[in-house]
Formats: C-alpha cells, structure tokens, sequence
C-alpha cells in the first residue's frame, strides 16, 4: 500500500485550495474508478481530496426548464429521477446501461465523466501505454484491440472511452460546468470535454488542473423530441460497450427538424455523428436514407485488424435506434425486435 493524504473539503473553495497546495492530488467523488486505479499503481495520488460533503447532490430544474444535475448525485438516482425519466429517457437509459447496481449507487454524476479507459495495457503497469506513461509505446495497438477504437485515434493511442452516460450527454447536447478556484466557474460542451488522443492521450478531457466538475446541465427538452439509447455487449450486465447509441430525433410535418446522434464504444470520447446528422435534417427519414446518412458517417472509421466488426455493430445499432425513433415520433408503433 502506497501511502497518500486525506483532506475531506467542507466547500468549493476549500478543495480547490487544498488541490493546489498539494501537486499530485486528486478529487475523490464515489471512487469506484479511481480506488481501483489506485489498487492497480495506475494512479498515485500523494492527497484524496474528499469532495462528498459539498452540496452538489441535487437536480434542479432550471427557470427556462433546463436542468441541472450535481456532479456528486448517484448514477442511480439520476437514472430514476422524475425528470430525467420523461424528458431525458436515454440518458436514463444509459445510466442503467452501466455496471451494476451497487456502483450506480456510489458512482457519481461527475466521476462517470472523469472515468478512465478500461484498455487492459493501460491497467497493467507492466504493459507499455502511452495514456499511462507518454513515450512507452502503445501495446494494444499490435496487441489485443478486439475492443478499441475505429474512429478518431492516434498512433499514440487506440483506447476508447468507457462511460455510456457521457454518450447520452453528448447527444443531449448537455454542459458541463467547471468550478476552478476563486469563484471562477466556466462551462464546457459535452461533445468537447473529452478529447480525442492525438498526440497526448493522456489528456482525456479537457478539464484544467484543479477545476471540479460541479454539475451537469441538460437543455430543455423539445416538446416533440424523442430519444433512446442502445448499447452492444458481450454480456448482459456488467459490461462495457462494444458499440453503443444514443439518438435525439424531432419530426415536423414527416421531414427530420432535429437529430444527434452520437457513437460510443468506437472513439476516445463520445463519438457525435454530425455527418449522419447532416444528411438527415429536412430528409423524409425512410430506411434508405437512415442507412445512407449512417454509412456515410462511418466511412470516417478506420479499424483495425481485429475490430472491424465494430463498424457493422455500430452501423446496425444506429440504424435501429433511428428507425425506432421514427415511428414512436410518427405515431407509430415499434417494429418488433429480434430476439
């Protein structure tokens, strides 16, 4: 056991202090993430900065009917909130997608989005990873990569982003909002707050050292916006995706007024489809163009020698969760699934 420091934060201020008296530091929320990293030597953190007494557990809707999420509110709580059940239902759903119920009731709102990849190299100190240690290598890349990404990465890194809630969140086209010491707070799109990995992957979002995620925000939903989310797995429970979908679909008069799209399980950080979504605003959404606007959103992939099945899961999973959303938004009822 590497020894470290404890200091729990009776405010904002206070926390953002104590992270910049002591380099090395990290926040600690429900630490379902960052206590195993630590079990691992992944992460060495000389101070846990205790953050869980702060008043971030709430959701809140907002005057113009935003709403506004906690960084410390459980997974769980926000999966069954009221709210976020009727207007948000696939970040509900993505939510419950996630682990197990145990963690979702200790995983936060704000340590969800501050997850690391689950890349075994990356988790085995032994293995090169350049996330972990720039300028070893990345061992997946010639390695095992059967679950790595096929857009948007680097020949510094291959890993992907493992949360499913952020995928929703990107869809939702939600705000991150930063807290960074001496009241000075900013907010962030979840479409930009992960990073692709370039040529520093071990930046996996673009937070400022010492900054705390306070909440999330949710815009108000479109009175007639429908939006679900579909995940892939090996496994039943208990897994991450293999390819995951979250889709936000408006209709008007029979034409598409508003899609996102947004691809997780494929890319660093939540993969938003804006080609597919270009294709598809003002269209009549038949099966046909659904599937030309998706294809030519997954031209862009490029995988690798082990995964190129992803692009077909991915591919059907969008295609799916679209037609779905088309005929609940025409009125319609769902075509039956397969088993």
């Amino acid at each position: 056991m590497k020894p470290f420091a404890y200091v729990r934060a009776g405010s904002l201020r206070e926390a953002a202090a104590a992270y910049a008296q002591r380099p090395g530091s990290r926040y600690l929320g429900g630490g379902t993430n960052l206590v195993d990293l630590m079990k691992h030597g992944v992460e060495t953190p000389g101070t846990l900065i205790d953050l869980t007494r702060l008043p971030l557990h709430e959701v809140e809707e907002q005057p113009a009917g935003a709403v506004r999420v906690g960084a410390l509110v459980p997974n769980s709580d926000l999966a069954a909130h009221p709210l976020v059940r009727s207007r948000y239902p696939a970040l509900s759903q993505a939510l419950l997608a996630g682990a197990s119920g145990q963690l979702r009731n200790v995983a936060t709102t704000g340590g969800n989005l501050l997850q690391r990849t689950r890349c075994p190299y990356f988790q085995d100190v032994s293995k090169p990873c350049n996330k972990r240690e720039p300028g070893t290598g990345c061992g997946a890349r010639e390695g095992v990569h059967r679950d790595h990404a096929v857009l948007g990465h680097s020949e510094q890194c291959i890993a992907t982003h493992p949360s499913d809630m952020a995928v929703a969140l990107a869809a939702l086209d939600a705000e991150i909002e930063l807290y960074g010491g001496e009241g000075a707070t900013r907010r962030v799109a979840a479409t930009e707050f992960h990073r692709l990995p370039g040529e520093e992957p071990e930046r996996d979002t673009v937070i400022r050292p010492g900054e705390i995620i306070t909440a999330v925000v949710l815009p108000p939903a479109p009175a007639g916006a429908v939006s679900l989310y579909r995940k892939a797995r090996d496994r039943a429970s208990y897994a991450f995706a293999l390819a995951s979908v979250a889709a936000v679909l408006e209709l008007d008069a029979g034409r598409v007024r508003h899609v996102a799209l947004a691809f997780g399980g494929l890319a660093h950080r939540p993969w938003r489809a804006t080609i597919a979504e270009e294709r598809l605003i003002g269209a009549e959404p038949s099966d046909a163009v659904v599937r030309e606007a998706v294809e030519a959103e997954l031209d862009r992939a490029r995988p690798l020698r082990d995964n190129a099945f992803k692009v077909v899961l991915a591919h059907r999973l969008a295609c799916d969760a679209l037609g779905t959303l088309i005929r609940s938004a025409g009125g319609q009822p769902p075509l039956p699934r397969t088993p």
